[in-house]
């Protein structure tokens, strides 16, 4: 899957598809060494990155459920393309989270809705933050890429290229930020991908969330993660709790109609057990109740 995150000063930013890399799109001076195991003048070696990234686990999520939802409702591998939302200072972008983007495929070619993502973006609390990525099983960069990477280029500027390959058996996380460089190839001014390397970085929240993904996925045998056993044992807490009240209120009934005898210990437990309980419509307790 391609994103990118736009290259812009210090201020929050979406990532797309493609597009030239922050700050660094520009020629390097001299011709470029180019990669050409990944197709013609796609790649390019020798090239230190211009910016260092920081990924949110969220995001591979998210990008992950739109793929399989994807290959769900076609019933066969399909290539997605989505918005990132990131944020820059200086030379550190930190991508945090994403969007989905619509698309069409003009002669084999990914054309973007420009429209959808301005709407997209309007909608979005971080303004301008937003660019486009990609999905399919290619992992090596080719000229769609640069194609789709372009069209990213004129909705924002200096964005970054995120690329997920979902058919990967590797171990490692199948996921490649690229920045795009300007290079003169045989006389023309030509788009190139150089790679970036980038870090993990995590809250709390998408830590428990990994955690729950993880186990529940990664050996396919349904083990519990821990997040999943604190609830169920909330929930068998609570079931209890439920069962022995509701068989309370069934003997206090039952004896108000006379179908049991009284017992005024157990009825004496029972409204001593209701004053231990808060009365929900106090306005201390909706105070309280609200405010946390």
């Amino acid at each position: 899957m391609a994103a990118t995150t736009s290259g812009g000063g210090g201020g929050s930013c979406p990532a797309a598809g493609t597009g030239s890399g922050g700050g660094g799109g520009s020629s390097n001076g001299g011709s470029m060494e180019v990669d050409s195991a990944a197709g013609p003048a796609v790649m390019a070696s020798g090239v230190t990155g211009s910016v260092s990234v920081a990924l949110h686990p969220l995001v591979i999520l998210n990008i992950s459920d739109h793929w399989i939802r994807m290959r769900s409702q076609e019933g066969r591998p399909v290539q997605v393309i989505g918005a990132l939302i990131g944020r820059q200072e200086g030379r550190n972008i930190e991508v945090m989270n994403s969007f989905e983007l619509l698309s069409h495929t003009v002669e084999e070619n990914v054309v973007i809705d420009k429209e959808y993502y301005y709407t997209k973006e309007e909608q979005s609390s971080l303004q301008g933050s937003g660019v486009p990525w990609l999905v399919h099983d290619r992992w090596a960069p080719d000229q769609s890429d640069i194609h789709v990477h372009k069209q990213v280029c004129e909705i924002i500027e200096s964005p970054l290229f995120l690329k997920l390959n979902p058919m990967t058996k590797h171990t490692d996380l199948p996921v490649s930020v690229f920045e795009s460089v300007i290079d003169i190839i045989n006389g023309e001014a030509t788009m190139l991908f150089a790679e970036l390397t980038y870090t993990l970085a995590t809250e709390e929240a998408e830590r428990i969330g990994v955690d729950h993904v993880a186990r529940m996925t990664a050996t396919g045998s349904g083990e519990n993660s821990t997040v999943a056993e604190h609830l169920i044992a909330q929930h068998s807490a609570i079931k209890m709790l439920h069962s022995r009240v509701k068989l309370i209120l069934e003997y206090v009934k039952a004896s108000e109609a006379g179908e049991v005898p009284f017992n005024h210990e157990i009825l004496r437990e029972a409204y001593a057990l209701c004053h231990c309980l808060p009365v929900l419509s106090t306005d201390k307790f909706k105070t309280d109740f609200y405010d946390r």
